[in-house]
């Protein structure tokens, strides 16, 4: 990243930018993001259109590869940087703020690609598990996750920093319907596995040797009965009658896994 001459001098404290303690909402049309993973991956994006970034310079000597000469950095320290996220967000001296990310479309990720299954998320709104769900599809080669535009996290800070980069990587497919995409993806040939604890079979034995949408559904509420409907199949995981059900991020890191290592058919 940037040194020597192309740092800038301080032009402000911090602390006096809009958002305030503890919001960690960027100014107005744009997202902030914060800590070394996250900010690197959208540095390193070429999609991402950035704004500005604020940083400690061990921030700045955290990250890797060089800034731009002509990128516009603002130094400050850890106390004015902490006003400009979520309250005790870690924000590892680095916060940036930059333009969200443009639209994908599913019929452009979902290929078809066997070994590159589709995850849908019925309202699952928590940033923190919708980030770490992003987490395991990169760590598993998910194609995309698709969440109801309605019903979903913005992206965002928080999610950004659960996400550890994931946010940059795997696309997030916004849809009005979420009914209607799964019907297109079964127009597309993938079979729709939707995991509950309610279902007679385990995941295992719904695995098929094509393209797969696994649909999880929000705590607590599990998946819509009409998105139920629209699964080909209903899975669970075989945990232990002692604890009731998993976290749905880990949950679907468990079924990523489950796929990626499914044995031929």
């Amino acid at each position: 990243m940037a040194k020597g001459d192309r740092k800038k001098a301080l032009r402000g404290r911090a602390g006096r930018m809009k958002g305030g303690r503890g919001s960690g909402k960027g100014t107005a049309g744009y997202v902030r993001l914060w800590g070394r993973h996250t900010v690197e991956a959208a540095l390193k994006n070429p999609t991402r259109k950035h704004r500005k970034l604020w940083a400690t310079r061990e921030g700045i000597d955290s990250l890797d590869g060089e800034l731009p000469a002509d990128f516009p950095v603002e130094y400050a320290d850890v106390t004015d940087l902490a006003r400009l996220v979520a309250k005790d967000a870690p924000h590892q001296g680095l916060v940036l703020e930059c333009e969200p990310l443009e639209d994908v479309f599913l019929d452009e990720v979902a290929t078809g690609d066997p070994a590159r299954p589709v995850v849908i998320l019925d309202q699952v709104t928590d940033p923190h598990n919708v980030g770490a769900i992003l987490r395991s599809a990169a760590a598993f080669g998910a194609a995309c996750i698709v969440t109801q535009d309605r019903h979903a996290p913005p992206e965002g800070g928080v999610l950004g920093k659960s996400a550890s980069g994931a946010l940059e990587t795997v696309p997030w497919v916004r849809v009005v319907n979420l009914a209607r995409a799964l019907d297109e993806l079964a127009d597309a040939g993938y079979w729709r596995i939707g995991m509950t604890g309610e279902a007679e079979a385990t995941l295992a034995q719904s695995l098929s040797a094509g393209p797969l949408a696994i649909v999880l559904g929000a705590e607590g509420e599990g998946m819509r009965h009409n998105i139920e409907q629209h699964c080909d199949t209903l899975a669970k995981l075989p945990i232990s009658s002692d604890i009731e059900s998993l976290n749905v991020s880990n949950a679907a890191a468990i079924a990523l896994y489950a796929v990626a290592t499914r044995a031929p058919q």
